[in-house]
């Protein structure tokens, strides 16, 4: 008979943090079910965990350590910004879910910045030929890297008020209207929002301003260690961005939610499985017991009723529960919001953290160039 762990007990035998064990399960050396006396909490399968902490006590060589490290693997970069504890997401010390009932994309900002000054994302007057979405986020911040100012030796002030500014046209090349305000309320008035909507965009772009060192993130991170334009900084995280992996996940999310509608929900979720293709929109290996920047969301969405029978035929079939990307897909379909409106959102409220990580990559004056494995053939050497 199979032996099931709890989550502790899983961390305790494999002496490993939490965010570890969950790269583990991403990763499917560990198996991992709900446990069924609470179905908000998981269990790990004990003799997965056996079998990994005995390969651990023989020790791995450097070499595979620091692969492992760029795939779900132990922390590489030191950041103050944000992490994952515990299954919440902390931006500098502050519970990110807590913060987004009421906070600003803004004030999230002089969070993650830790300015001194007030950030503003305040934008004059519509530039470019008018056009909105993922091609204009792409020409604008290209239009502003190309000229823009090298960020090696800046002081953090000077580096944040780059920001500001590339942010600022970000904002207007993905739909906010030009003038004061937050820039939620400019977004929401691009969409003809109401109050209410308005609402729901704030809390997604709080929610989505950081998440640690993800792909995008870290690329950002990379850019900025070259010394590269802020703004150059911020393209390389909207490049990395928009792969279906990251920030394009929402919109395979929606069309799961079609397939859902047309075959039926139990039959949608077989066929993307029987396809071995990953669920779009369920689970997350940093948070197995569910991702909290959906919860926030899901509660105050009018989410339809297809897209509540998805959730329970996904849960019936994997054991997983509703991530961000789900949340943005029923946030656009409750709003009727352009159908990459979930990329507009990721993208605005993620520059806020790839600035930040940016200028705390440029202050700390280091260069990231790790060395690949060579598996290739060699020439003959005389």
């Amino acid at each position: 008979m199979t032996e099931w762990l709890t989550r502790d007990e899983a961390l305790e035998r494999l002496k490993v943090r939490a965010q570890t064990l969950y790269a583990y399960v991403s990763r499917g050396r560990i198996g991992m079910r709900p446990d069924g006396a609470d179905p908000r909490r998981s269990q790990y399968r004990a003799d997965d965990i056996a079998a990994l902490a005995s390969r651990r006590a023989r020790g791995r060589n450097p070499q595979a350590i620091a692969e492992s490290a760029i795939a779900w693997g132990e922390p590489a970069i030191a950041t103050t910004i944000s992490t994952v504890l515990h299954g919440r997401l902390v931006y500098r010390g502050q519970d990110a879910v807590a913060l987004c009932e009421a906070a600003t994309l803004e004030q999230t900002a002089n969070l993650l910045w830790a300015s001194d000054a007030p950030v503003s994302f305040v934008s004059a007057s519509r530039h470019g030929n008018g056009a909105t979405g993922r091609p204009a986020a792409f020409a604008e911040l290209a239009a502003l890297a190309a000229p823009g100012r090298p960020s090696l030796g800046r002081r953090s002030a000077s580096l944040n008020h780059d920001a500001a500014g590339a942010i600022a046209a970000l904002a207007q090349a993905l739909g906010a209207i030009p003038g004061t305000g937050a820039v939620h309320e400019r977004l929401a008035r691009g969409w003809s929002l109401d109050a209410a909507g308005a609402d729901l965009i704030r809390r997604s772009l709080v929610l989505l301003a950081d998440h640690e060192l993800n792909a995008s993130t870290f690329a950002a991170r990379v850019a900025a260690s070259t010394g590269a334009p802020v703004s150059a900084c911020l393209l390389a995280g909207l490049a990395t961005l928009s792969g279906p992996r990251h920030g394009a996940a929402a919109e395979a999310v929606m069309i799961l939610g079609e397939d859902a509608q047309r075959l039926g929900p139990d039959a949608a979720v077989g066929r993307w499985l029987g396809h071995d293709m990953p669920l779009p929109g369920f689970g997350h290996p940093l948070y197995p017991e569910g991702d909290p920047r959906a919860e926030p969301l899901l509660a105050v969405i009018d989410v339809d009723d297809g897209l509540l029978r998805l959730c329970d035929a996904a849960f019936a079939a994997t054991g997983m529960r509703p991530n961000v990307d789900f949340a943005l897909a029923a946030l656009t379909r409750s709003l009727r919001l352009p159908s990459d409106a979930p990329f507009r959102l990721f993208a605005l409220g993620r520059s806020v953290g790839w600035a930040a990580h940016a200028v705390e990559q440029v202050t700390s004056n280091g260069l990231i160039r790790p060395r690949a494995r060579y598996q290739g053939p060699l020439p003959e050497f005389h």
